[in-house]
């Protein structure tokens, strides 16, 4: 279940939206915890489900997004069987790009796992190419 929440752990004034996870048997790599891949997934579940909380069908079907990057940087292993809390918002969003950030928390103990910056391209569905961001987007990600 996710939730939107309030921005005490970041300092920052956005609103947050949390995407709760457990490591499951196939998240779990040759070392052990969670692979690299799943916190991507993991990331991508986050960023889909707080667009779709917070953006209206009229506007969500008239545009899609592409990835141009992801930096992570990986602080302690996930193991199976543990929750976390896929905490995400967008730090900023205009012309044809937004940056999306995310941090991974252990439910247990609130310690940090990973901390993510994804750069997105808004993207035209019907033709695949780079568009401008609707005009309402970034007031509805309080990044207006």
């Amino acid at each position: 279940m996710a939730q939107m929440t309030s921005p005490a752990e970041t300092g920052d004034d956005r609103p947050h939206y949390d995407h709760h996870v457990v490591v499951l048997p196939d998240d779990i790599d040759a070392n052990n915890h969670a692979s690299n891949i799943v916190y991507l997934c993991w990331v991508q579940e986050a960023a889909v489900a707080h667009w779709q909380a917070t953006v209206p069908a009229e506007i969500a079907g008239t545009m899609g997004w592409f990835v141009l990057r992801h930096e992570i940087d990986y602080k302690k292993p996930a193991l199976l069987g543990e929750k976390l809390r896929v905490r995400t918002w967008v730090k900023n969003m205009g012309g044809i790009t937004s940056e999306r950030r995310c941090i991974v928390y252990r439910e247990c103990d609130n310690l940090i796992l990973a901390q993510v910056c994804t750069n997105w391209c808004a993207v035209n569905p019907a033709t695949a190419k780079p568009m401008r961001i609707d005009s309402r987007l970034p007031i509805l990600f309080g990044v207006g």
